[in-house]
């Protein structure tokens, strides 16, 4: 399971350490590489600096998307994810606080496998990270990854 990537796109400090927190909780020991805004997702995914999964020969196994980001939102990370060949079948769940049904229905209108609305409470959260965990990086037959070029 360690060799699956998370790619955890948040750019709240404090929601960014209530996941990381409830994924060591749930001894989830994935690594976690986290993305602060839309930019540095797209830069992972797509873009050539050392980090990048490109570099790494690493598909993430998972990404953890908010939607409401500066420079970039999470509305147009996905729409990217989706309109590459590379990135098109990776297991996207969107991680927001938002209640808007729009963004909901953008979401999956874009190609989003799951949306999951941030419980306010850290056990609900705790638990909610726990089952992400176990469905998406155990349960979960993803396809076989594309080739890099």
């Amino acid at each position: 399971m360690n060799q699956k990537i998370i790619l955890l796109v948040e750019d709240n400090p404090d929601d960014e350490e209530l996941t990381l927190m409830a994924l060591k909780k749930n001894n989830i020991l994935n690594e976690v590489v986290v993305a602060r805004d839309g930019v540095e997702a797209l830069e992972f995914l797509f873009g050539d600096g050392p980090d990048s999964f490109t570099q790494r020969r690493l598909m993430p196994a998972i990404i953890l998307l908010d939607l409401k980001m500066p420079k970039i939102d999470g509305l147009e990370v996905l729409k990217r994810i989706r309109s590459e060949e590379r990135t098109r079948l990776l297991p996207v769940v969107v991680l927001t606080s938002s209640k808007e049904d729009r963004d909901l229905l953008e979401s999956y209108s874009l190609g989003c496998n799951s949306y999951v609305r941030k419980p306010v409470d850290f056990a609900q959260f705790v638990e909610a990270t726990r089952q992400l965990g176990l469905y998406w990086l155990l349960l979960n037959e993803a396809p076989p990854s594309p080739p890099l070029w």
